[in-house]
């Protein structure tokens, strides 16, 4: 029998760095995506979340359940949530070194097997908008390929808000080892669920992309 994929125990490179910031290539991964804009505090950033757990846990039961897997199939743990941050342009036009949250474009997302492509990933969604209460916004999830290549991470301890001094870090990292900060753009991922957990204890994997200077 073929043991259950837990990314917790087989990608520890990935999903539990250290609380220091260090360098990691990261390969080509399937995800289902959703894109919005605002603050997170607004209530659509949870309808979004709320959408791309709807469709990851039908892909993972379906598979599950079905008498016949894909290539490859193995069961797994529902990989955490993600998000990619940036600035819209205006903001980024206008910056003045104070952030507006309401300012910040974002993907989130949820990794998926190599197992999954996007075929099996349409018949899932299908699936899914038949479920009682569908959600809307499962009109907006795509599945997508996406390769960060070479980056930088650490293990951010705490608010989201004291953020900046841990990507500080990470930033004198990079000139130590010589690389430059490719952009403002970093990806999160979530280890913590923010409605259970004190903001003073979660945990959140910050990366951002690099290259030689």
């Amino acid at each position: 029998m073929i043991d259950k994929h837990e990314w917790r125990k087989k990608e520890k490179v990935l999903y539990l760095p250290k609380t220091h910031p260090e360098v990691v290539v990261v390969p080509e991964q399937n995800f289902i995506t959703i894109k919005g804009e605002g603050s997170p505090a607004n209530a659509i950033f949870s309808d979004y979340i709320g959408a791309l757990y709807t469709v990851a846990y039908t892909i993972k039961m379906q598979l599950k359940q079905r008498g016949i897997q894909p290539k490859g199939y193995r069961d797994f743990t529902v990989y955490p949530l993600e998000g990619v941050w940036d600035l819209n342009e205006q903001a980024k036009a206008n910056f003045t070194g104070e952030i507006n949250k309401n300012d910040f474009v974002y993907t989130l997302m949820i990794r998926q097997p190599d197992f999954i492509d996007e075929a099996l990933y349409t018949e899932m969604l299908a699936i899914a908008k038949t479920k009682k209460q569908s959600n809307p916004l499962l009109e907006q999830v795509c599945f997508e390929k996406i390769t960060e290549g070479e980056c930088i991470q650490m293990l951010h301890l705490g608010a989201f808000d004291d953020e900046p001094a841990s990507f500080a870090r990470m930033e004198q990292f990079a000139r130590e080892k010589e690389v430059r900060r490719l952009s403002k753009v970093h990806r999160e991922i979530y280890l913590s669920d923010a409605r259970k957990v004190m903001p003073e204890k979660l945990k959140t994997v910050l990366r951002f992309q690099v290259a030689p200077i």
